[in-house]
């Protein structure tokens, strides 16, 4: 694709740049994740001032389409998945809501003894043991997603289930245990080395971690649930109405 604006154009020169820089992002090498020419070299190849060109890389920045990374360039943005807080549903629901396929790339499960959060949480004791499921998802392009779910020894889960399968279907079809209350928390962290090596970034790199406190119609525990995301490949949307 050629670099070229019409300088003796009416349109202005910083839209005639938007309107190029849109065309460019979409090219095959680009969204595949190689960096944007710099901004020096496309400035002077475009005749025009850095400043019109940052004029038009903000617009594009600010609408989520590209990323700047400092001391590398300016790359596009990998597509986000938007979740709503004003319901839930498990990843699996939540994704096949979206028409969006995701792929398994670790499914394990294990007895562990809770950490004092959990067991309090749970009102067990400390030396109790919990089954801990741990799944790493993402697409076609690796993993995005790595969630870690404990869950009540009163349910009767263990660690030999099918848990391939959507994971509230199967506590309710075989267990019969309803989950109703959702309590969450989200917080942004800097990704840890155990964190970074499941989701293959690298250490440092920004995390989106969720906590859910999930429990039956009674308020009774069921499941603690950590989920901890690629920041840029989630947005999270809460909708809240003045009473």
């Amino acid at each position: 694709m050629q670099l070229k604006i019409d300088h003796s154009s009416p349109i202005p020169l910083h839209a005639q740049v938007e309107a190029l820089l849109r065309e460019l992002i979409e090219l095959p090498q680009y969204q595949s994740g190689e960096f944007l020419p710099k901004e020096m070299d496309m400035a002077n190849q475009l005749g025009i001032s850095r400043n019109t060109l940052r004029q038009a890389t903000n617009k594009l920045e600010n609408e989520g389409l590209i990323v700047r990374k400092k001391g590398f360039g300016t790359k596009v943005a990998e597509k986000s998945f938007t979740t709503q807080l004003s319901y839930w549903h498990s990843f699996t629901q939540e994704m096949n809501e979206k028409g969006i396929a995701f792929t398994n790339y670790l499914v394990s499960a294990e007895w562990v003894r809770p950490e004092e959060k959990i067991a309090t949480f749970f009102g067990i004791p400390a030396d109790s043991k919990v089954v801990r499921l741990s799944r790493l998802r993402g697409d076609e392009n690796g993993p995005f997603v790595y969630f870690e779910s404990y869950f009540h020894p009163r349910i009767g889960i263990g660690p030999d289930e099918n848990f391939n399968q959507p994971l509230y279907e199967l506590l309710e079809q075989k267990f019969k245990v309803v989950p109703v209350i959702s309590r969450e928390k989200i917080k942004a962290r800097l990704t840890t080395k155990t964190i970074a090596d499941f989701l293959q970034i690298r250490k440092g790199e920004p995390l989106l971690i969720r906590e859910r406190f999930v429990s039956d119609p009674g308020d009774r525990p069921i499941e603690y649930n950590i989920g901890f995301y690629i920041a840029e490949k989630f947005t999270y949307s809460i909708e809240i109405r003045r009473q």
